[in-house]
């Protein structure tokens, strides 16, 4: 199963994290959390890992619709959206929301799903 969506981009990761930051907010998200991997698996670990970083993304209007449908679905949100580095390049992806929907069960939530796939694709696709 697929479960999200990704993009190779010839940006340097600083760069590329600051375009996606922007590119969310200009699809009407907002960054609510930034988990550094790589200092995190540092300081927790003693680890080297890549340039890392999860982003969690949320557009109010939209999480408020997917709540009133399902209470539960705050388990689900906010949306993560990945940036790291692999072999020279940056590497941006996203949660599909839509597979969200058949595991929730409830088919008011597509609509919903779709939008912000849209979104998050539309994100990926302007960087």
């Amino acid at each position: 199963m697929q479960y999200g969506f990704t993009r190779t981009v010839n940006l340097p990761y600083e760069a590329a994290v600051q375009r996606v930051t922007e590119e969310l907010r200009k699809q009407g998200f907002g960054v609510l959390t930034t988990i550094d991997v790589k200092e995190t698996l540092k300081q927790k670990l003693n680890v080297e890992f890549t340039k890392y970083v999860i982003l969690g993304a949320c557009n109010p209007p939209l999480a408020h619709r997917a709540l009133e449908v399902e209470m539960n679905i705050g388990l689900l949100l906010p949306c993560n959206v990945i940036v790291y580095e692999k072999e020279g390049k940056t590497v941006i992806g996203a949660f599909d929301p839509l597979t969200m929907v058949p595991l929730v069960g409830k088919e008011e939530l597509e609509p919903i799903a779709a939008d912000v796939r849209q979104r998050l694709e539309a994100v990926l696709a302007n960087i």
